[in-house]
């Protein structure tokens, strides 16, 4: 007797892994978009070309952008043609310690449910992580083989491995913005340091610097410890700093004798809450992240 056809599974993430767009082709990645509110207009994510304008808004010392997650009937809307072709759906998202995003996912997910979608197709992971972070959980579930629990576990086994560093320029955009999580306690005196964090559920704290030299050099370090820990491969993202992005890539290709398998930049939404500036780096295991 034949085993039933395992179903195909269909990956959908959010905007704010800025994970580069042919990557996101290449894996048949369903976007859906986060807004930012700016200069007197609301755009999608997605839809913007580039993100130059923004960050030079955003310099200018105007008034501080806002953003907004993906309403219910937006992840609806990526959801319903899904199922009705038959796909089963693996949904990773930004951190619910950051965005509500992840729980508008779920209520979508409920929504389906309420309508007589078996609960076994729909699965809904809480990344704890942001950036390029739930970007490598969802290439890593879109190259594990299987179905859907499979894939739920190959983002999860990622996950569990992910150790992502960031140094901002300053902590003034994560005050304003209300995103400064368990780095509340450096506000003060410190905002002229450059903070170095990380993504656990919410911003951590992990280092303060005095320069942007040792910040960069902080991140440089991370690279070399998590290449003598295993891995072979690195991801490096920024906002609006593509000369020093350069840079880190550079220093990465030394240490791991090969290009970063991203660099990218980060978008508006998670900008508007770090600022121009952020350099951002992971170090990999590519028997978990599979292909890029």
């Amino acid at each position: 007797m034949y085993a039933p056809a395992m179903p195909p599974v269909s990956l959908v993430t959010d905007t704010t892994q800025y994970l580069p767009r042919e990557v996101i082709e290449r894996h048949s990645i369903h976007l859906v978009s986060l807004y930012v509110n700016w200069n007197g207009r609301t755009d999608r994510e997605a839809d913007l070309p580039d993100y130059d304008a923004f960050y030079d808004y955003l310099r200018s010392g105007a008034d501080l952008p806002s953003t907004s997650q993906p309403s219910v009937g937006d992840f609806l809307a990526v959801y319903e043609p899904l199922i009705e072709r038959g796909d089963d759906i693996l949904s990773i998202h930004l951190s619910g310690g950051i965005s509500g995003t992840v729980h508008a996912a779920e209520q979508a997910r409920q929504a389906l449910l309420e309508q007589g979608v078996d609960e076994h197709r729909i699965a809904v992971i809480d990344s704890r992580s942001g950036c390029a972070g739930h970007g490598f959980m969802a290439l890593a579930a879109a190259n594990a083989p299987g179905g859907l629990a499979k894939k739920a576990a190959a983002a999860h086994a990622l996950r569990e491995d992910l150790q992502l560093l960031v140094a901002v320029d300053t902590l003034e955009f994560l005050r304003r913005g209300g995103r400064i999580g368990a780095a509340r306690a450096w506000i003060g005196a410190t905002l002229k340091v450059k903070p170095i964090l990380t993504i656990e559920g919410e911003m951590q704290p992990v280092e303060r610097v005095r320069t942007s030299a040792r910040a960069f050099e902080r991140l440089i370090e991370h690279l070399r410890q998590r290449k003598e820990d295993g891995c072979d491969a690195f991801g490096v993202q920024h906002t609006s700093a593509p000369e020093v992005a350069e840079r880190l890539a550079e220093r990465g290709r030394e240490i791991y004798g090969a290009d970063p398998v991203i660099l990218s930049e980060i978008g508006p939404v998670i900008g508007t809450h770090t600022g121009p500036g952020l350099l951002g780096v992971a170090g990999l295991r590519s028997e978990l992240l599979g292909t890029v």
